[in-house]
């Protein structure tokens, strides 16, 4: 039996099948003009891979700062119309610090705002963050020069199941920098009903970190 047949035979016999990583690398945006379309994306101080031409397809790559997933626009790489890429996530620890940094580099941005009924797309669209800052109930919404729209949703504390504790990581310094000041305030609390100074507040930082990140239960 040759060893591709044994591993067929093996994975019929423990009834499994082999996962392989697939990861989110690159998201079409469909635009109209290009140049146009590069001026504003670079105006964010998204980073610019790539700007390359090759059989007829001119191909722009930008990197939101703190993604792992890229943005390709260009010509004749889409058939979609131009604009029609709508609501787009983008995930930020601190929605209004994102929202006014746009609007300081000249974006037409909305005001923070929320879902009464919850989630996205859930109950009327209502003005100020989710009440308690909750986490993905927060967000603002801005559009390129085509009319495609970036949703950003503020996610401070993952639900269960989405981050593995064991590799919990931080996209950007500021991210961590977010991360750190929930610890600090968290930890105040915990001061205060311990009534006393714990000398091993590293260890509960790290706890909480993580606990938050992966959506585990937080440490009190």
């Amino acid at each position: 039996m040759g060893t591709t047949d044994a591993r067929s035979a093996d994975a019929h016999a423990t009834g499994a099948v082999a996962t392989h990583d697939m990861k989110l690398e690159v998201v079409v945006i469909p635009v109209s003009d290009v140049d146009r379309a590069k001026a504003f994306y670079a105006g964010l101080d998204w980073r610019l891979d790539a700007d390359f031409a090759k059989d007829g397809a001119r191909v722009v790559q930008f990197t939101p700062p703190g993604s792992e997933c890229s943005v390709h626009m260009g010509s004749s790489i889409t058939t979609a119309a131009p604009g029609s890429a709508r609501n787009t996530y983008l995930v930020v620890s601190d929605v209004q610090a994102a929202r006014d940094g746009l609007a300081a580099r000249g974006v037409h941005v909305s005001e923070v705002f929320h879902y009464a009924g919850g989630p996205a797309g859930f109950g009327e669209r209502t003005s100020g963050p989710a009440p308690d800052h909750n986490s993905y109930g927060s967000f603002a919404l801005f559009g390129d020069p085509d009319g495609n729209t970036w949703l950003l949703q503020e996610i401070t504390s993952r639900l269960p199941g989405r981050i593995d504790p064991a590799a919990t990581s931080f996209a950007s310094v500021g991210d961590l920098a977010s991360a750190l000041r929930r610890a600090a305030s968290a930890h105040g609390e915990h001061e205060k009903r311990t009534g006393a100074y714990d000398a091993e507040w590293p260890d509960w930082y790290a706890a909480y970190m993580v606990a938050e990140r992966a959506g585990g239960p937080l440490p009190s």
